[in-house]
C-alpha cells in the first residue's frame, strides 16, 4: 500500500519544488525589471544633443584649430578680451558669453550652441530679416552683453564662428536636436510673483550673485566670477533673458550652481517666481522700436506693447500666459 503512495508523494513534492522555483523566478524577474526600469529612467534621453567634443580635442597644432580655440576663449572669457578692460576692444559690459551659454555652449538645456551652425542663416521675426551667425553674435553683444557690434571681418568674429561650427559639426543641416534650446516650462495658472521670487533668490541665488544681485568680480577685476543679474552691468531689457519664460526655463534646469536638467532643485513655480523677481529689477534699456514689426508675432512673454490682443504689458510680462495663448483675434 505504502509503495503505491510513493510515486504520488514524489510527484507532489516535485510539483511543489517546481512551483516554488517558478514563483521565486517570477519575483526575481519582476524585481529585476523594476530595477532596470528605474535605471533607464535615470539615464539621459538619447535624443538630447550632447557634443562629442571637448576643449582638449580642439586641434591646436593647426591654424584652423588655434582659431577654434581662440573662439572658445572669447566665449568663456569675453570680458577679458572685449569687456570694459578688454585687451582687444572695450565693447561689452563685463559679462561672458558663457554666463548664458553654459560651459562654452555645450550643456543640454544650458542654452547651448548645438543647433546654431546647422540652422543659420535663418529668418528672424524679431528683426524681420535673414540673419547670419555673425548677426546672431552681434545681437548678443548688443543685448545680453549691453555693448556694441563687431565687424565680421575681425579675427575675433571669425574665431567665434569657427568655434560654433566646430561645436555643432555633428548636427545635420537645418535640423534641431533635443536640449539645444531652453526648457519650456508649464504655464502657471497665476501671475509669476516677484515677492515670492525674492524669497527664492535669497534662499538659493544670493550666495553666488550677492544679496543685491550685483555678482562677484574676479580676482583681476576685469570680469565676473558670478555675473550680476540686474544693474548697469547686467543684460538689458532687449535680451532674451528679459523674457521670464526664458529665464525661468534656464534657472529650472541649471540653477543653483551644480543643478542639471536631470536633477533640478527648484520647482516650476519657484523658477517662474524668481524669474519675475530678477526681471522686475532695474537694468539698462535698449531701444526696441525696430523689433517685431509684425506685432502679431511677438512672443507671449514679450513685455512691451502694442499687441494684437487686449492683454496688458504687465500680464505679458508676468502672466498668467495661458489666456494670452488661447486668444484668437
Amino acid at each position: 500500500m505504502k509503495s503505491n503512495w510513493l510515486p504520488v508523494v514524489l510527484s507532489i513534492f516535485i510539483v511543489i519544488v517546481i512551483t516554488s522555483n517558478l514563483i521565486a523566478d517570477s519575483r526575481e524577474n519582476k524585481t529585476s525589471k523594476k530595477e532596470f526600469t528605474e535605471f533607464v529612467a535615470t539615464e539621459p534621453a538619447d535624443t538630447l544633443w550632447t557634443t562629442p567634443w571637448n576643449q582638449f580635442q580642439i586641434p591646436t597644432d593647426s591654424d584652423s584649430g588655434r582659431l577654434i580655440n581662440y573662439g572658445r576663449q572669447l566665449i568663456t572669457n569675453t570680458a577679458q578680451y572685449l569687456g570694459p578692460k578688454g585687451t582687444v576692444a572695450q565693447i561689452t559690459n563685463g559679462l561672458n558669453c558663457q554666463n548664458c551659454h553654459l560651459d562654452a555652449g555645450t550643456i543640454p538645456f544650458g542654452n547651448n550652441f548645438g543647433k546654431v551652425y546647422a540652422t543659420y542663416p535663418q529668418f528672424k521675426m524679431r528683426n524681420d530679416k535673414i540673419e547670419t551667425i555673425f548677426d546672431r553674435i552681434n545681437n548678443c553683444f548688443q543685448r545680453s552683453l549691453g555693448g556694441k557690434p563687431m565687424d565680421s571681418s575681425t579675427r575675433e568674429m571669425k574665431a567665434m564662428y569657427a568655434y560654433l561650427k566646430w561645436v555643432g559639426q555633428n548636427v545635420p543641416n537645418q535640423s534641431k536636436r533635443g536640449g539645444t534650446g531652453i526648457m519650456k516650462l508649464r504655464y502657471l495658472n497665476r501671475p509669476a510673483d516677484p515677492v515670492k521670487g525674492r524669497q527664492v533668490f535669497m534662499a538659493d541665488c544670493q550666495t553666488c550673485h550677492g544679496k543685491n544681485g550685483q555678482g562677484v568680480l574676479n580676482a583681476d577685476g576685469n570680469g565676473y566670477t558670478y555675473p550680476p543679474l540686474w544693474g548697469k552691468h547686467s543684460y538689458n531689457d532687449g535680451a532674451g533673458m528679459f523674457r521670464i519664460g526664458n529665464f525661468a526655463g534656464f534657472v529650472k534646469e541649471n540653477m543653483p550652481f551644480g543643478t542639471t536638467y536631470q536633477s533640478p532643485k527648484l520647482t516650476d513655480e519657484e523658477a517662474w517666481d524668481v524669474a519675475a523677481f530678477v526681471n522686475s529689477q532695474p537694468r539698462p534699456h535698449k531701444d526696441q522700436s525696430m523689433d517685431w514689426k509684425d506685432i502679431a508675432k511677438k512672443p507671449i512673454d514679450y513685455p512691451f506693447g502694442p499687441y494684437k490682443d487686449n492683454f496688458t504689458e504687465k500680464q505679458h510680462k508676468y502672466g498668467p500666459f495661458q489666456p494670452i495663448k488661447n486668444f484668437k483675434p
